[in-house]
């Protein structure tokens, strides 16, 4: 289904239903930023940051839905005059129909038609989202069908192509995914069980003469959920056949044709006060995009799986320096640098020390403690034609990632809130980011609220990491203030004043404010842009380091 006809038979729709009364709402956002040049701030070959060609960027979004009866219609527009932020897909250029669906839902069937959202399981063989921040928008075209005729048993088909920019993949992609609810279907009392089974097949041609690999790749996917009062378990296991791995942009490797697999295993238990929560995963080539070649991309472009980093979502400046990304693809090109996959996990534990109790004070304390560790897998890799590898299922090789922290949460009285954190990191560039070195860090953060009544309030913030290599040690500070629910102004700065090269100790500073009224907000800053990550839901991409203003507004109706 192509804009203009979809176009025309939202005209229709409206038509046909134009004597009943539905329901109109939708939204818009834009995010946008005004480059400076900035010579007392030089990039690692010190060139100073300098402002590009059309300094004046934007990223806007319209989002308009339509709702009557059991029918839904929706559109989105787009805009990113003059260009779109540093660093998005050069694809999303202009101003163009994003995307559009029909969508007709009742108690037992639910058919949607143009672009969709859509998640099997966990995500690790599909799920199709939208992120702006991160410039991801991922959705599906074509048509999905859900069928849920009890309440314990649901049936999803799909069939489609990938949003890339304002265009579609080559790659044809289509699914199907069932879940049943065994307790209900076995009368079993104060327990949840449930199991699933999916699949998602490729369909890609490519200009590979005799290829060693089928145009078609097919994964399937099995997962079962159990809870009985506070005690939880999860597990999923998916498996992608056969393929050609893409080792280095753009150029599929004809030669290696190599099968992948997921593990996931979750299990935790949580009652008032208490929690504790643990994570599996193993991943082995398990990379999966809608067009072969798409595979490396910077910009998440063409992702059919959820891959995120099981790691602690941070939200201290500094501890987010040297994140984690998951590492599902191979590399076996150099003998100092293999890899397939990576194992590894995360526990989370958390207590509520009662309140009247010695540590819990009189309004009482929260303890969080969070580990996680990440490796490669270990197997064997043969480097020199032909390239190969196997793997061992359950054992870790090379260390990519650890993180061990600690927070403590106390309140003290109506007015003041304290948190203290200690977070050890240990970080491998070369196996991570494919570059060279390995980072050891401590970081210290601590924050103080103050509220001087129930609707304004300051937080101060400050932190510093200790790194024993890379640009070593840094500090940051933050203080903001909230004027009521609506208004808020705020400052920060972080400094790496131990870098080893004087004339690359920065400050990033950043000033702004914003402002909320009913469904709409504003916000306005100044500052610089650190270089590297920036991750939303252990999804990341990267940005440059640049200096100016931002604005943002955001409302719905």
């Amino acid at each position: 289904m192509n804009k203009k006809i979809f176009l025309g038979f939202l005209l229709v729709a409206f038509n046909v239903f134009s004597q009943e009364k539905g329901v109109f709402s939708g939204g818009f956002e834009t995010n946008a930023q005004w480059y400076l040049n900035d010579p007392d701030f030089l990039d690692e070959f010190y060139n100073p940051v300098s402002h590009p060609e059309n300094p004046l960027r934007s990223n806007s979004y319209l989002l308009l839905n339509y709702k009557i009866k059991n029918w839904s219609f929706g559109i989105q527009g787009e805009s990113y005059l003059q260009d779109a932020l540093l660093n998005y897909n050069p694809k999303y250029e202009k101003v163009n129909v994003g995307t559009y669906f029909a969508q007709y839902k009742n108690e037992k069937i639910d058919v949607t038609a143009g672009y969709f959202y859509e998640q099997f399981g966990s995500g690790l063989l599909l799920r199709t989202w939208e992120d702006r921040a991160l410039g991801i928008n991922n959705s599906l075209r074509g048509i999905r069908f859900i069928y849920k005729p009890t309440n314990y048993f649901t049936l999803k088909t799909l069939y489609g192509q990938q949003r890339t920019g304002f265009d579609v993949s080559k790659g044809k992609i289509f699914g199907a995914d069932f879940e049943l609810g065994l307790s209900d279907v076995l009368k079993i009392e104060n327990s949840d069980l449930t199991i699933g089974f999916n699949t998602v097949g490729r369909y890609e041609k490519t200009d590979i003469a005799n290829p060693n690999f089928d145009n078609l790749t097919m994964t399937y996917g099995g997962r079962v959920n159990y809870s009985h009062n506070s005690f939880y378990v999860s597990s999923e296991f998916d498996y992608k056949s056969k393929d050609a791995v893409v080792q280095v942009r753009n150029q599929i490797d004809n030669n290696l044709i190599k099968s992948g697999n997921a593990l996931l295993f979750n299990m935790g238990y949580s009652k008032k006060g208490f929690g504790v929560d643990g994570t599996f995963r193993r991943l082995e080539n398990m990379s999966f995009y809608s067009e072969r070649l798409a595979k490396g991309n910077q910009y998440n472009d063409m992702i059919l799986n959820y891959v995120p980093s099981l790691t602690k979502q941070h939200h201290y400046n500094l501890a987010n320096i040297y994140v984690y990304q998951a590492q599902p693809n191979v590399i076996i090109n150099d003998q100092s640098l293999v890899k397939a996959g990576e194992i590894g996990g995360q526990i989370d534990l958390f207590y509520n020390f009662k309140k009247g109790s010695k540590i819990g004070g009189k309004y009482g304390t929260k303890v969080a403690v969070n580990y996680s560790q990440y490796h490669g897998l270990a197997g064997t890799f043969y480097i020199y034609s032909p390239q190969d590898y196997s793997t061992e299922f359950l054992s870790f090789g090379k260390k990519y990632f650890s993180d061990a922290n600690l927070e403590i949460t106390k309140k003290w009285n109506e007015k003041w809130q304290t948190v203290f954190t200690y977070i050890n990191q240990y970080y491998n560039k070369k196996f991570v980011e494919e570059t060279y070195g390995e980072v050891k860090t401590n970081i210290i953060g601590a924050e103080a609220i103050y509220k001087f009544n129930p609707t304004h309030s300051v937080r101060t913030q400050a932190e510093h990491m200790w790194a024993n290599s890379d640009k070593k040690n840094w500090a940051a500070l933050l203080a903001e203030f909230n004027f009521g629910t609506k208004y808020t102004i705020y400052a920060s700065d972080l400094y790496n004043y131990g870098n080893d090269d004087e004339k690359l100790r920065h400050h990033y500073f950043s000033v702004g404010n914003s402002f909320r009224y009913k469904s709409t907000r504003l916000s306005l800053a100044y500052g610089r842009q650190r270089g590297g990550l920036v991750c939303v839901g252990g999804v990341c991409r990267y940005v440059p380091e640049s200096t100016g203003f931002s604005f943002s507004i955001n409302t719905s109706f």
